[in-house]
């Protein structure tokens, strides 16, 4: 499921589900590592990074627990379709992250991943939990969007035709 956007990005996977159980406190772009037979299947658009997050491991930010399906083409040199990857950032973005994770409770959680000029991007949200009630806020109000915009546009209904409109003399 490749989706082309109007600025010329190529979106390969959305995580709608992290946008309901985060509060997004920044959203960071990040190049990934990634082998042969994996970007592969990337441009199948065939990726699931709906459970994964972000860990930092001796200095780097790793991705963790993202689903990139085996290349069916690719015969011995398949790779891990679980394995752990690279996220590329310069080492000042990895210095911010790694504190506000160690000190303020945040995670890192991918928003969603995609093609920018040919090169596949991963978009990771500093989020924070929300709590069951701040859950409960955010599907009231989209009730309450989906039920207003119900509201505002209605159709019209047949009895509201021009020829109802007209008064009975105009048929003589």
């Amino acid at each position: 499921m490749i989706k082309k956007t109007s600025n010329g990005l190529k979106i390969i996977s959305y995580n709608r589900k992290d946008s309901f159980n985060y509060f997004f406190k920044e959203l960071i772009e990040a190049g990934i590592v990634l082998k042969g037979s994996e970007i592969k299947s990337v441009r199948s658009g065939k990726v699931n990074i709906a459970d994964s997050y972000g860990v930092e491991k001796d200095g780097e930010i790793f991705l963790v627990n993202s689903h990139i399906p085996q290349y069916k083409q690719a015969s011995y040199s398949n790779h891990n379709p679980y394995s752990e990857r690279k996220l590329l950032l310069s080492r000042k973005e990895i210095n911010k992250l790694t504190g506000r994770i160690n000190e303020d409770g945040f995670s890192l959680v991918p928003t969603k991943m995609y093609f920018k000029k040919g090169i596949a991007k991963i978009e990771i949200a500093l989020a924070k939990g929300k709590k069951l009630h701040d859950k409960r806020q955010t599907k009231k109000t989209r009730d309450w969007n989906r039920e207003k915009a119900c509201l505002l546009y209605t159709s019209p209904s047949p009895r509201d035709s021009w020829a109802s409109r007209m008064p009975s003399s105009a048929w003589k």
